[in-house]
């Protein structure tokens, strides 16, 4: 294998401008003492010094430095990072190779660089959480990344510090130790042209497939981003952009123009309906503007009409005042008469008016007089109660009397001696007695509960017993009393199953203890040792939901812990054998474990998907060596005889060859032996039995006698319950005697005092009535008053009565002359007022015109109230000398005239107006939509004129330099640009040919093989290489599928392209790569050979190469080399080294010392000088490497 190298940081002390070495090394080997001035000079200590788990050693040979490009990766520090406790990365600045078994944290590199450089784990096609690669166990992860400075760096090396939190997803930035930002972080990385995004620089082992099924129109943007400035990706996106502006205005030109077409063929169509249409419209209008006109027309009628009214009000009113001089001696004397009579009318009023104050007077006085009545009427009242209640009294005071007696008399008698306490005494001991037998009966209740459930327990335990004495002698009962011994909450749980199907969809299969069984018991032992107990006791579910459903029952509601559940979701009949018929018996083998079980589908089915026992081969005879060389050949991994079973386990990174076999001996069966458990355990249960029946019958007894002592306290408790009824009640009864005697000289106290009360009423009777007499004699008097006022104001009332008829009859008489002389002039009043009423008639008729001419005039401002038209115009002029009657004769001509023109569709004038608005319109939109597009197809044609120049030069270089990877081969291939209408649609095609007789073909995964591909992708990114703006690029595992040509041809190539070195003529001493990189070849002085140093205990010797110039960072992730790969200075090997076969303690591991002794095994083994002394321009791999181990 190569050398094997781990990146070391160098120290300052390294460097060596002179010494006693340098002069050694130059006298050691003197060809090359004409180039030492060309050269780098560096030392490296022979001694492995060792930084964060990280070993390096050298081989004491001076490696050329070559310089770092800015933006390449110098270091990267890596702290609880998946499967890193703490490491440290030293890439080279041209090819890194990055070599060792899977699993041992390759690809952890990669993730590494993507997340420290500010992308995201969606660049990586793995774990979609950052939490997800801190390393488990820990708490938070840090990765370091140390890039070559540029010149806005000005020396000094930026490094980016990223810290990821697995509580909460967190992440933080540091730049140069200082706390920064993720958009800081991407800004630098892009400043240096790196493109974790971009598939072309960096393409993780789980976006290869992604990378392969890149279309070639993806493929040409990967590739500008990758190789070409950046504004050549700019003014692809903006002619993509412009193309699809283009495209959407010439499609709406097309509509546009389509659409013009249609309706101008439509207006030319409807022409002639239009015209027809407008002089109907025109008509309606036109009557429209006379009828509007009515208002007019009927102002100036009524403006006219006042006008004469108003001079005929004027000649009424002289003619009215006239008549009124010629009258006016005949009315004075009228007037007189009427003036008189109005006066009398106004002496009588005031008559009137003083009569009915005089009557309203009388009738107060006739009120008061009747209040006095009425209090005189009380005060009878009064009189008349006071002398029944004087009677009343008289008989309650004879009754108080007879009370007062009637108490003095009980008084005398007083009642028999009573003793309360003895009562009390009595009582209370009467009471303890019946407490203590309530005491005692609910102790024979509780007793008797006790028992009762004693009882039912032993009954439950002799029924669960005999199931148990019945299952033991059944199979199925064997079977889950061997469950139960394994796993008690297995057992718990199938139970529970059997009582709760109706819980499920499908039915619950139980362990396969319990539903399986073997079709011939002798291979019980060699069958039941393939399996976990695991595996035997776990319960398998046919549907998600009763998976979750069991879940929950098990470890929610039961809280089970020893409970194993499958989900199996297809058949038994989804597995397949490995082998078949004669195959299988030309292995020795019989059969395969499935064949020999028996039980339902789907337990099968879930012991082939978790024990692979349709894989598992059972061999009933020993077998021969050369059957089991070929078992270990074979696509079998497991397999068994009647005492032996064999797992072969094979490292497929390592070759077909690379297998183990793990042996084992066969075990004997517990659960499929068809052995009938332990006799002692039915014997157990039968006694258990007996043991609970003899218990049953003694808790009878007990309960038989607290029956009989429960009727004899229910006899007792009667007894003293009517003793204590007899006591209370004789107490009562005394207490009663006692306690009326006591409240005795209480009662007579207060009939006492009700009968001196009553004494006390009848004395002070006689004051009251005389008091009520009194007031009653001075009503009366009041009354007489009043009575003598009263007749004074009535013969008042009578006198002015007199006046008030004296006065009416004054007004009789004058209203009696007044009209006879009213009737006298009769005439001449009825001429008077009919000229008034003429002119209040004239006046009348000349308002109301006035105010109907006023609103016509209204009614004519309010529809003209608008800019008029031109209908309206023309109409006002032809009314002006109509009168409403010419006016209806002209509407009448003109409707006439509209019912000889057909109606037709009635918008279709507005249709062709609103059509013609559009077509103006869509005449604008083409001319403005065409002035659009040439606008486009000029700044098209501008950009498009300066990048497609670029991206044929760029893709010629691409085609050249993988057309040339290709004739390294003999095959061809050329890469070319298929160009398009749609910019979109630019893609690059790739061209290849693998064999002579065939033509170039398109890339595809038709035509190709996988590893065909995958040469030829490998090619087309090294072809990026030279023209790569990015200063690293990552690829992971990109030979996985290539046999060994390709990928040696592959491996070469990339050397070659990396290491600069295809500009580099053939060196001295080239022979076969085998040798040199195993140190077979000849050695110009084996004093300068790596064991020889090592075993002199000298000094490390200056040695120096030719230096091949700048080239790209370039990280190959490879779990597999092949031997004789081809090696170049420059090129550094990092071999990772982790797993269970590691020492624990990782110093004990030399990885120098370890190929230094491979290097010596081979020479000597193909008869060579020991190892190679690494002279010469290209040296075995591990020249100026620092080899190194990474431990996880």
């Amino acid at each position: 294998m190569p050398g094997l190298i781990m990146p070391q940081r160098r120290s300052h002390s390294e460097t060596l401008d002179s010494g006693e070495s340098s002069e050694e090394s130059a006298s050691s080997n003197g060809s090359k003492r004409a180039r030492l001035s060309q050269l780098i000079w560096k030392q490296i200590p022979s001694d492995g010094s060792r930084t964060n788990g990280i070993q390096s050693y050298t081989n004491g040979a001076v490696i050329i430095e070559q310089e770092h490009q800015p933006g390449s990766i110098v270091r990267v520090k890596l702290k609880n990072f998946v499967t890193y406790t703490a490491t440290e990365f030293h890439p080279g600045p041209s090819l890194n190779m990055i070599i060792g078994p899977n699993g041992t944290g390759k690809s952890t590199l990669v993730c590494a660089i993507c997340l420290g450089l500010g992308w995201g784990p969606q660049h990586l096609g793995r774990a979609k959480e950052l939490s997800e690669f801190v390393k488990h166990g820990a708490r938070e992860a840090e990765i370091e990344i140390e890039l070559k400075a540029g010149e806005r760096q000005r020396g000094r090396n930026p490094v980016i510090r990223r810290h990821i939190k697995r509580e909460g997803n967190k992440t933080s930035w540091f730049i140069n130790g200082s706390s920064s930002t993720h958009k800081a972080v991407q800004q630098l990385a892009k400043s240096f042209s790196i493109q974790v995004d971009n598939l072309c620089q960096f393409l993780p082992q789980d976006r290869v497939v992604e990378f392969a099924a890149l279309s070639p129109v993806q493929l040409l943007d990967q590739t500008q981003r990758a190789a070409a400035p950046e504004y050549m990706v700019e003014w692809h996106d903006k002619l993509k952009g412009l193309r699809s502006q283009q495209k959407k205005s010439q499609a709406e030109q097309g509509n546009v123009q389509e659409s013009l077409t249609n309706l101008e063929a439509r207006q030319r169509a409807q022409q002639v309906d239009y015209d027809r249409m407008q002089e109907r419209e025109h008509l309606k209008s036109r009557i429209t503007a006379l009828e509007q006109c009515r208002p007019m027309v009927q102002y100036r009628l009524h403006r006219n009409r006042s006008q004469n009214l108003k001079a005929e009000r004027e000649e009424a009113k002289r003619d009215l005042t006239r008549l009124e001089r010629e009258v006016e001696p005949s009315m004075r004397a009228v007037n007189d008469k009427k003036a008189y009579k109005e006066q009398v009318e106004k002496v009588v009023n005031a008559r009137d008016r003083i009569s009915k104050r005089h009557e309203n007077r009388v009738n107060e006085f006739k009120k008061e007089q009747d209040v006095f009545q009425e209090k005189i009427t009380e005060c009878d009242t009064e009189r008349q109660t006071e002398k029944n209640s004087h009677k009343s009294r008289h008989i309650k005071t004879a009754k108080i009397q007879n009370k007062i007696n009637d108490l003095k008399a009980k008084i005398a008698d007083r009642p028999p001696t009573f003793d309360a306490a003895d009562y009390n005494n009595k009582i209370r001991a009467v009471t303890r007695d019946i407490r203590a037998v309530d005491d005692r009966a609910v102790e024979i209740r509780d007793a008797n509960s006790t028992l009762k459930n004693q009882m039912e327990t032993r009954e439950r335990t002799i029924t669960e017993r005999g199931q148990r004495i019945t299952q033991l002698q059944s199979q199925a009962g064997q079977q889950l009393q061997k469950l139960r011994a394994v796993s008690k909450d297995s057992e718990k749980l199938w139970r529970w199953v059997q009582e709760n199907p109706d819980k499920f969809k499908d039915r619950i299969h139980g362990p396969p203890i319990i539903e399986c069984s073997l079709k011939d018991d002798n291979f019980a032992d060699v069958i039941e040792s393939m399996f976990q107990v695991g595996d035997l006791k776990a319960f398998t579910c046919t549907s998600q939901d009763d998976f979750r459903t069991l879940q929950n029952a098990a470890y929610k509601e039961l809280r089970l812990s020893d409970i194993h559940i499958r989900h199996q979701r297809v058949g038994v009949g989804h597995y397949k054998a490995p082998v078949l018929g004669e195959e299988m018996k030309r292995l020795g083998l019989d059969g395969w474990i499935l064949d020999y079980v028996d039980g339902p589908e789907p337990v099968l089915a879930m012991l082939c998907e978790n024990t692979r026992i349709h894989q598992t081969g059972l061999a009933l005879r020993d077998l021969t060596e050369s059957q089991f060389n070929a078992l270990q050949s074979s696509p079998i991994t497991s397999f068994a005889d009647r005492s032996k079973t064999y797992q072969i386990v094979r490292r497929r990174e390592y070759g077909d060859k690379a297998a183990s076999t793990r042996v084992r001996d066969v075990r004997p069966a517990r659960f499929w032996n068809n052995k009938r458990g332990d006799g002692g355990l039915e014997d157990q249960l039968k006694r258990e039995i007996r043991e609970a029946r003899g218990e049953i019958e003694e808790i009878k007894q007990q309960n038989q006698s607290h029956t009989e002592e429960k009727a004899k306290l229910a006899e007792r408790y009667k007894e003293l319950n009517t003793e204590k009824q007899r006591l209370e009640t004789e107490k009562e009864t005394y207490q009663k005697l006692h306690t009326e005697y006591a409240a005795l000289p209480a009662r007579l106290s207060k009939e006492e005092r009700d009968l001196a009360a009553e004494q006390n009423e009848t004395a002070e009777y006689r004051a009251r009535l005389e008091e009520i007499e009194r007031r009653r004699d001075e009503h009366i008097l009041a009354k007489g008053d009043k009575a003598i006022e009263y007749a004074r104001a009535a013969q008042a009332l009578r006198v002015q009565i007199a006046e008030h008829m004296t006065a009416q009859i004054i007004l009789l008489e004058a209203t009696a002359d007044a009209e006879t002389l009213i009737a006298r002039n009769a005439q001449v009043e009825n001429l008077l007022q009919t000229r008034r009423q003429e002119v209040q008639q004239k006046d009348q008729e000349y308002k109301a015109t006035v105010a109907q001419a006023k609103r016509y005039l209204a009614q004519w401002e309010n529809i003209t109230r608008e800019q008029p038209t031109a209908e309206q115009r023309q109409a006002l002029d032809d009314i002006k000398d109509m009168t409403p009657e010419d006016l209806e004769v002209a509407i009448g001509g003109a409707k006439s005239g509209l019912e000889m023109l057909h109606e037709g569709n009635p918008g279709a004038i507005a249709e062709f107006e609103a059509r013609a608005q559009k077509i103006e319109s869509l005449k604008q939109k083409v001319a403005s939509s065409a002035e659009v597009l040439e606008q486009l197809e000029d700044e098209i044609a501008e950009i498009k004129g300066r990048w497609e120049p670029e991206l044929d030069q760029l893709i010629n270089q691409i085609s050249d330099a993988f057309g040339s990877s290709f004739e390294k081969i003999g095959c061809a291939g050329q890469v070319g640009i298929h160009k398009d209408e749609d910019f979109e649609n630019w893609a690059v095609q790739i061209m290849v040919r693998f064999r002579e007789n065939e033509a170039l073909a398109q890339l595809d995964s038709h035509r190709q093989s996988g590893g065909e591909r995958a040469v030829s992708t490998i090619f087309y990114l090294m072809a990026l290489q030279s023209l790569a703006r990015a200063p690293f690029r990552v690829v992971d595992e990109i030979n996985q599928g290539m046999d060994p040509r390709n990928e040696r041809i592959v491996h070469e190539r990339m050397v070659d392209i990396a290491c600069g070195a295809v500009n580099q003529g053939p060196a001295p001493n080239d022979r076969s790569q085998t040798a040199e990189l195993y140190g077979t070849g000849d050695s110009g002085d084996e004093e300068n050979s790596v064991l020889g140093d090592n075993r002199s205990g000298r000094q490390p010797v200056a040695l120096a190469e030719q230096h091949t110039g700048q080239t790209s960072q370039y990280f190959l992730i490879t779990p597999k080399l092949l031997s004789g790969l081809k090696y170049q200075p420059g090129m550094k090997v990092h071999c990772i080294a982790s797993g269970e076969y590691m020492p624990q303690d990782w110093k004990k591991l030399d990885f120098g010392k370890m190929l230094q002794h491979a290097k010596m095994v081979v020479g000597r083994t193909r008869g060579g000088n020991g190892v190679n002394g690494m002279n010469g321009g290209r040296d075995s791999l591990g020249l100026d490497s620092r080899m190194s181990s990474v431990g996880a």
